[in-house]
């Protein structure tokens, strides 16, 4: 029996859609600018580069959303509706076709984002950590299992108060999810329970205290908080 100093932390897990089990959470990879038009609303090329990377801890994920605290140390907080996919198996250095057995299921994400934060990062030449990765910065929806696409060509969109802030297409990704977890498996090696948010259509804007956010892709069940 081991001996802790203090209690562990609690694992953490996410709901899945018909199912009393519970999918356990390793850890989070995000895919920045994966859609043509953010990239070109962020300042990006929308050139068919590798995509790449940053990372949330586990426990920034706020499953099923509710109340997400406005966080600390910024003015300018920013949506960010995602395709998130959970991994049911690892593998490194895989294709796309072997990337999709990989695949356990699916789930509508927001990564939020302190944007003030990485502009400030981005001109100093800094990593991002303090701008994506702090706490309940990944609001994220039940988990449906499947291993292909929700739909081949879902819609993707955010809506703040009622108000469309956010609307795309998945089949608009450079970058396909298939793909995305091929690349990221020459960066790592992937294991069961890691979650990849696979990137955001454009119309990024800021979030208030008070708004209430809707997050929806077809085929998966949607993601509604309130900004508190």
């Amino acid at each position: 029996m081991i001996d802790f100093l203090f209690p562990p932390a609690e694992p953490v897990t996410l709901p899945i859609r018909g199912a009393s089990a519970r999918l356990p959470v390793r850890r989070i990879l995000c895919v920045g600018q994966n859609y043509a038009a953010h990239a070109r609303e962020m300042g990006g090329d929308p050139e068919r580069r590798p995509p790449f990377f940053f990372s949330k801890p586990a426990d920034a994920l706020v499953p099923l959303g509710g109340q997400v605290p406005y966080p600390s140390e910024t003015r300018d907080l920013h949506h960010e509706v995602e395709l998130v996919v959970a991994l049911g198996h690892g593998g490194t250095d895989v294709t796309p076709d072997e990337a999709r057995s990989m695949i356990a299921g699916w789930a509508v994400g927001v990564d939020l984002t302190r944007r003030d934060i990485q502009a400030q990062a981005k001109k100093d030449g800094r990593p991002w950590d303090a701008a994506k990765g702090f706490d309940f910065s990944a609001p994220i929806g039940e988990v449906v299992l499947k291993r292909d696409l929700p739909e081949a060509h879902g819609a993707i969109r955010l809506s703040v108060n009622g108000e469309t802030r956010q609307a795309g297409d998945l089949s608009d990704m450079i970058w396909s999810p298939f793909e995305v977890v091929a690349q990221a498996s020459r960066l790592w090696r992937l294991m069961p329970g890691d979650l990849i948010f696979t990137g955001t259509p454009e119309g990024v804007g800021p979030l208030v205290r008070g708004d209430e956010v809707r997050a929806e892709i077809d085929g998966l069940p949607a993601l509604s908080f309130t900004v508190v």
